[in-house]
């Protein structure tokens, strides 16, 4: 028994094959594949991952894909369709996150591969343009602690020094004196989330656009998990603050399409108040012996199809399918809240909206992590304190869905009060280590996590 994955019931290739197969066959493969893949998200028990869950608006977009996915965005003397495709994805976002206050300079915004891409893409930009007009050679950042992980990855790949700012337990955001007092003459730019990945709460935005402004540095607000809902839950009436460029101070905003915006995976947008910041880290080479070179962000050929089936997604939707899509999910999430909050042995982190963490101060709430699961339930692991959140998405608005979720969470909660003395079997895995993590805690979680992706990208086994 082989543990890569389908080799007990499909054709491996350690090599190109001989002859090529038929493709009716290969087709079938696939088929059958994703069909058992996506049983395990249509149930509605999956946190996060799959946003739409409407299969209808899923073939709709292959469709729009298919049309264009054997093009090269890059070339546009022979697509001009992607500056259609590409500056309306863009218009639109801008609109949705209120550009029109801005009118002092020039919004703009780049389409990206993804959060991480737009993220990094941000302090790339917030270096050069802080190099150029400012003379920083030894630049660094301010994120709150619960700023998402692409803003580390970004330091290392770009040597930006990272620093981090304490969050309020209580809330789950960012203590606004914590950031100023590690802001200097060499920050580059302050960082709020809208919302959170981990908790789903949203940073004091308006306060660090005051402090930013008072400080000469850039605010980006990474809204790649709300951007896309949040708006729209504001129009509902759910008590969300500005995080937008109606916010003074904010500089830029990433917001991604492949999640709340309904697109395909593989897209996003960066957004900036002044289109000096994007291009900042315009690329150019003119003096290549292969011609005059010049590229908008770190890709070279990016498949036109994505831009098209992003595109096409939004202007499907429109602010009323958003909204009543944004309303449905919302609802749920009050549901799964109320829940949650009936059992005095659980706690919600903050004051989350549409995705959310509990924890329990009873006992580790990895216990109702393995008892959820044996209902089919997938939540994402947290650590710092343990916590298991829960990003609603369209397959939990299924009918049933959150008075399943109520139901199992019943169970659970007792499940985790008669082992309240014993080790949960995930926090191993999820939960965070006992005392704090140290020096060899951290080494020993990296092998296991450099196993893992080797394992992910391993070569087929031999026959």
């Amino acid at each position: 028994m082989s543990d890569y994955p389908y080799s007990e019931r499909f054709v491996v290739n350690r090599e190109l094959p001989e002859h090529g197969r038929d493709r009716t066959e290969i087709l079938e493969e696939l088929r059958q594949i994703a069909s058992e893949e996506d049983s395990s998200w249509e149930t509605g028990q999956i946190s996060g991952s799959y946003y739409c869950g409407d299969r209808e608006h899923y073939e709709y977009m292959t469709e729009a894909f298919g049309l264009f996915g054997h093009v090269n965005a890059l070339q546009r003397d022979v697509c001009p369709s992607g500056t259609k495709f590409e500056g309306e994805i863009i218009a639109m976002t801008l609109d949705m996150l209120h550009a029109e206050a801005v009118t002092d300079t020039t919004p703009a915004g780049i389409v990206t591969s993804g959060g991480t891409a737009s993220i990094t893409h941000a302090l790339l930009a917030y270096r050069e343009l802080a190099r150029d007009e400012r003379g920083i050679i030894h630049p660094n950042i301010v994120k709150p602690e619960s700023a998402h992980a692409a803003f580390d990855k970004a330091c290392h790949l770009f040597g930006i020094e990272l620093r981090v700012a304490p969050i309020n337990p209580e809330t789950g955001t960012v203590i606004v004196d914590a950031v100023a007092d590690l802001i200097d003459d060499q920050t580059i730019a302050i960082v709020g989330s809208a919302c959170t990945y981990g908790h789903g709460v949203v940073d004091p935005i308006a306060e660090l656009g005051t402090l930013a402004l008072s400080r000469g540095t850039g605010l980006h607000v990474d809204g790649c998990l709300g951007g896309f809902i949040l708006p729209w839950g504001q129009e509902l009436g759910y008590k969300i603050p500005l995080f937008d460029f109606r916010v003074p101070g904010v500089t830029s905003i990433s917001a991604d399409t492949h999640k709340y915006g309904y697109g395909l995976k593989g897209s996003s947008v960066l957004a900036v108040r002044d289109k000096a910041l994007r291009n900042s880290q315009y690329f150019y080479l003119t003096d290549w012996t292969g011609g005059k070179y010049c590229s908008p962000g770190m890709d070279g050929s990016r498949s036109l199809g994505l831009l098209a089936a992003t595109w096409a997604s939004m202007v499907a939707y429109g602010k009323d399918g958003y909204l009543s899509h944004a309303k449905a999910i919302f609802s749920t999430a009050d549901k799964m809240k109320a829940a949650v909050n009936s059992h005095p042995e659980l706690r919600i982190i903050g004051e989350p909206t549409f995705c959310f963490a509990f924890t329990s101060d009873l006992f580790d709430i990895y216990h109702v992590n393995d008892f959820m699961r044996l209902r089919g339930w997938r939540f994402n692991g947290q650590q710092y304190p343990n916590s298991i959140h829960m990003a609603v998405t369209g397959p939990q608005t299924q009918p049933g869905l959150a008075e399943k979720f109520a139901t199992d969470l019943d169970e659970a909660v007792q499940y985790g009060i008669e082992r309240k003395d014993e080790p949960a079997g995930s926090a191993a895995i999820y939960g965070g280590v006992s005392g704090g993590i140290t020096d060899e805690a951290d080494e020993f979680i990296k092998v296991v996590m450099a196993d893992m992706m080797d394992t992910q990208q391993s070569l087929p086994p031999l026959v």
